[in-house]
């Protein structure tokens, strides 16, 4: 485990990014690159987990709307030869972050769930309600400067915090029943906390960004504990200005996530917990106040709840105002 905590956190600081504009870019465009900040669990439980990351995470305060897609498959039952089901997780989330001074950054985050599966008898299950509320906050023990926007030299990000999630979205017990899957709910049921700290290296056009977060999940009212996890990505990006008004940055990472196993009544519950490994693409437009952005993260080595819960892939559209 930390041999691969390592390794995930050693690609922060090995990603090339070739930076040849040599131009001095206008300060309205510099800071609107994309950058980091994804801490959710984007199922709106503690089973499977975020590293979509890298929304716009230099601007200084926006609003916006983002919408997640997953689908998985999971095994209907406990046996190694169950069936396989779909399932789909979607989440519309309202989120944004706000400026405290000059050091301090807040961001809040409010889910909207509507997942489904269907099983091997065709018949169909569907969730849907509000989810997990996040509120996170930020210290920039690095932050720029008046004189760092205009510089040539790199410029460096550093945000420590910690936050909590809020245990709005519903837990249901009858959807453990049956599944291998325990993470097809609105909720945790549960307060959950977040340490998380997001690094960033701009060079002009170019830069590459880091995040790490861990979530301590406490047990909810029916005695059910989802295992503690680990968030990480790393990713790389270059913008291209078209104008003073008019951007676009490609972005390329890659995330990780790790997840203790589940408790319940105090006793491990089997066939939990586990790794995923993603490789993820993405592009950001910027015009004026607003930033559109999508991105894909497909799965590059996964071994959760013993191999009887497999990611498919994942995609994210959002869009952001500066206000």
């Amino acid at each position: 485990m930390k041999k691969r905590l390592l390794l995930v956190l050693s690609l922060a600081t090995t990603v090339f990014v070739n930076a040849n504009d040599d131009k001095l870019l206008p300060e309205s465009c510099i800071w609107t690159g994309t950058m980091f900040e994804d801490f959710c669990d984007t199922c709106g439980c503690g089973g499977n987990g975020g590293s979509m990351g890298f929304g716009t995470g230099l601007n200084n305060n926006f609003i916006g709307l983002r919408y997640i897609g997953q689908k998985y498959r999971s095994r209907d039952g406990i046996f190694d030869n169950s069936p396989w089901i779909n399932e789909n997780f979607n989440t519309v989330q309202v989120w944004g972050k706000f400026p405290i001074g000059n050091r301090f950054l807040v961001n809040a985050l409010v889910p909207y769930h509507a997942h489904n599966r269907r099983f091997s008898d065709n018949t169909e299950q569907e969730i849907k309600g509000i989810g997990d509320a996040t509120l996170l906050a930020f210290y920039q023990v690095i932050a720029p400067t008046p004189d760092s926007i205009i510089s040539i030299k790199p410029k460096h990000i550093l945000q420590l915090g910690g936050g909590v999630k809020l245990p709005t979205g519903s837990f249901n017990e009858e959807n453990l029943e049956g599944s291998i899957n325990p993470s097809f709910q609105l909720g945790t049921g549960s307060w959950d906390y977040i340490l998380a700290a997001n690094y960033g290296l701009t060079h002009r056009n170019c830069g590459i960004s880091a995040l790490v977060n861990y979530t301590i999940k406490t047990e909810n009212s029916v005695s059910y504990l989802f295992g503690n996890q680990w968030n990480l990505a790393v990713n790389s990006f270059k913008t291209y200005y078209l104008s003073d008004t008019w951007s676009f940055t490609p972005q390329l990472g890659l995330g990780a996530e790790y997840f203790d196993k589940n408790k319940e009544f105090g006793l491990v519950v089997n066939d939990t917990g586990g790794e995923v490994y993603f490789g993820r693409l993405g592009l950001e437009a910027n015009y004026n106040r607003f930033a559109l952005g999508v991105s894909g993260m497909l799965p590059i080595a996964q071994d959760l709840n013993n191999g009887k819960v497999e990611v498919k892939n994942r995609v994210m559209l959002y869009l952001n105002i500066n206000i």
